[in-house]
């Protein structure tokens, strides 16, 4: 069960069907659109969600990874024990002083103002991210902005928004950790390639989505 964290109203995009990347008999891979939960939230007014929708067709389709509400991009569904690694890309706004390089800082739930993230070098779960600038972007409205593409070794709740505006870098269109009175049409983060063995053969499996900004 996961909570509503970017949005004070959930307002699910129209189902207008599943985009299907993949599908066999192991998992299926899909492409979420932004505004729609990974999996339910608390309350019947949060259950619509990509899960919810993948299981009036697959009925034993469950959770592996979850990308945040307002991220979009390639998730895969289970339907039998999967690993699998990621690459996404962000639009930021700032630069990091460094063209690449790794982000390693532990973090922990704000409590007071939870689902936020905090880094806490105390009580924080080790978390990794690498990442490397991968040119610019000029997003009207908004400006030029940074382009990164990012690979998470952990997978923590947030870690890659947190980690990037640890960078003085954060998401452009962020409603956490980003720009107050930021104009960004969404959150310019996309979950771009996935990548696991066949639970079956071992073979190698890629799966991509392209960035929409």
């Amino acid at each position: 069960m996961r909570t509503v964290a970017d949005a004070d109203v959930y307002a699910p995009p129209p189902d207008t069907g599943l985009e299907v990347l993949h599908e066999e008999a192991a998992f299926v891979v899909l492409a979420k659109p932004p505004g729609l939960l990974s999996e339910p939230g608390r309350g019947p007014d949060k259950r619509d969600s990509l899960l919810v929708r993948a299981q009036a067709v697959w009925p034993d389709a469950r959770i592996v990874h979850r990308l945040d509400m307002p991220t979009s991009g390639v998730i895969v569904l289970a339907r039998e024990t999967l690993a699998h690694a990621s690459l996404s890309e962000a639009l930021v706004h700032g630069r990091p002083a460094q063209g690449e390089g790794e982000i390693d800082l532990p973090l922990a739930v704000d409590w007071p103002n939870r689902p936020r993230q905090v880094v806490c070098h105390a009580t924080g779960k080790p978390s990794l991210t690498h990442y490397r600038v991968a040119g610019q972007a000029h997003v009207a409205g908004v400006g030029t902005l940074t382009r990164i593409a990012l690979a998470p070794v952990t997978g923590r709740t947030h870690q890659l928004r947190v980690h990037l505006a640890s960078l003085g870098c954060p998401i452009a269109g962020d409603p956490f950790y980003g720009v107050e009175g930021d104009p960004s049409p969404r959150m310019m983060l996309h979950a771009c390639r996935l990548a696991l063995p066949h639970p079956l053969t071992g073979e190698p499996l890629v799966f991509e989505s392209i960035v929409p900004f």
